[in-house]
């Protein structure tokens, strides 16, 4: 479940984000008669479409999985808050229809026209999100229901089951993480080119549109993140004291940057500031944490699952920190000069900015998941309640066979993005001309048209 769950969400933030930095590229291209504009969310559609059909086979194994492997999580609670999954798939099919609907209508629909047809499509994958992010909202801190006599739920109130305490700070903190991740890595694409020379307006729109995006909602999402932080140590205090390594309840509690929490409560490496924990929870050094000792060991994550929560979530807040440097470095040249900062190694920065937030997603998960440990379903349900009976030597075939797949699809996945890349990139630079660029790039649903035959096709249809 680690696996499949780790390698599918680094495909989410495209999900999520992609069509709406696509759609605001379309706009903008029909808004200024833009041809360049044009072709680029044409091209990212075309991603867009594929990272689709990728994530079609990484999500249906994890729907799998869930009945597989967590029988008694999902036999006991699936009627309290499967409600989010069904959410999902019907976003899920929406989607899917109006992706088809969008590539179609590129050679087929008046601009305009073809444009508002493709605005529900973001929304779309912003209800998937609200699906699943309800569902892991509800996991951490459980409503809606009450308990019989033998412990199973009763009288389900989906409402509150939905719109439980975590919910809305995690999904508006998981929304603006997959945006800006998604216009990190778009940009960084183009990043590596502007490196490598092509300052042409191709490259520069390319980067700036997605990386505006990502610089605006950089410092949001590190007041979200901050906010998150805080609902946890409200509603979850000892997942709290799990990812700050808070062994004992007090006052005055230091703030580790790192470190390594030990069975006994003692602390190696790391940085320690003192008083800065208890400060960051509550804005006050008298503000009391709660530690890891306030619950039996047997309530509590051990001391290697604190350490592993504890250093994803300190890289998670140290990789929001130098992206924020980033971000007024930019917006500082951009108010300046209107213009892009010249130094090359803002561009280094920039391209390694998307992998970096891909990071962030995966510590992000981590965080939530290793730091609510030893329970599924927070204080109601244990891992070891809810796991499947599989034996282990089926169990690891299973994983292996999982492993062989997933890395055939995703590596399919990144020879067809690296097709697609070299392709347009030799119709750009003119070796595809005349009637051979016609027939390559043709009708089907993910090449552009030439940019001279894509301006003229748009000019048209506005006249």
């Amino acid at each position: 479940m680690a696996f499949t769950l780790a390698s599918h969400i680094l495909l989410v933030p495209f999900g999520v984000a992609l069509p709406g930095i696509t759609l605001l590229m379309h706009y903008r291209g029909l808004r200024k008669g833009d041809a360049v504009a044009l072709l680029l969310a044409r091209r990212w559609s075309a991603v867009m479409a594929v990272q689709f059909a990728i994530g079609i086979v990484t999500g249906t194994v994890l729907s799998f999985e869930f009945g597989l492997l967590w029988p008694g999580m999902m036999g006991r609670w699936g009627d309290v808050f499967g409600l989010g999954f069904g959410v999902e798939a019907w976003a899920f099919f929406l989607e899917a229809i109006l992706i088809a609907i969008y590539l179609y209508g590129w050679r087929r629909l008046k601009p305009w026209t073809h444009f508002w047809l493709g605005v529900p499509l973001p929304l779309t994958a912003l209800m998937g999100a609200f699906g699943i992010v309800a569902a892991n909202a509800w996991m951490n801190t459980p409503r809606g229901f009450t308990l019989d006599a033998s412990g199973k739920p009763v009288n389900v109130n989906v409402r509150q089951a939905v719109f439980t305490p975590m919910f809305g700070p995690e999904y508006w903190h998981f929304v603006v993480g997959v945006v800006l991740t998604a216009g990190y890595v778009v940009a960084g694409v183009y990043a590596v080119g502007l490196l490598r020379g092509r300052r042409d307006r191709y490259h520069r729109l390319g980067f700036t549109v997605p990386f505006t995006v990502a610089a605006i909602l950089t410092p949001v999402q590190f007041m979200l993140g901050d906010s998150i932080a805080r609902s946890v140590f409200h509603k979850q205090p000892v997942k709290f004291a799990a990812t700050e390594i808070v062994w004992n309840t007090d006052t005055h509690v230091p703030e580790y940057m790192f470190g390594r929490l030990h069975p006994d409560g003692s602390i190696s490496g790391g940085i320690k500031i003192p008083q800065l924990d208890s400060i960051l929870a509550g804005f006050s050094p008298d503000t009391k944490v709660t530690g890891l000792t306030s619950v039996p060991a047997s309530d509590r994550p051990t001391a290697t699952q604190a350490t592993i929560a504890h250093w994803a979530f300190d890289i998670m807040v140290t990789i929001g920190s130098l992206l924020i440097l980033l971000a007024l470095w930019y917006g500082w040249c951009w108010l300046r000069r209107r213009d892009l900062p010249k130094s090359r190694w803002f561009f280094r920065c920039a391209a390694v900015a998307g992998a970096a937030c891909l990071l962030t997603v995966e510590c992000g998960w981590i965080t939530t998941e290793v730091g609510r440990q030893p329970w599924i379903v927070y204080q109601n349900m244990r891992v070891s309640e809810a796991v499947t009976g599989t034996r282990a030597a089926s169990l690891w075939t299973m994983f292996g066979i999982v492993v062989v797949v997933y890395v055939l699809v995703l590596g399919s996945f990144l020879a067809i993005l690296l097709k697609m890349s070299r392709r347009w990139r030799l119709a750009d630079e003119g070796v595809l001309a005349g009637a051979l660029a016609e027939d390559l790039e043709g009708d089907t649903p993910y090449g552009p048209r030439p940019l001279s035959t894509t301006a003229g096709a748009d000019r048209g249809g506005d006249e």
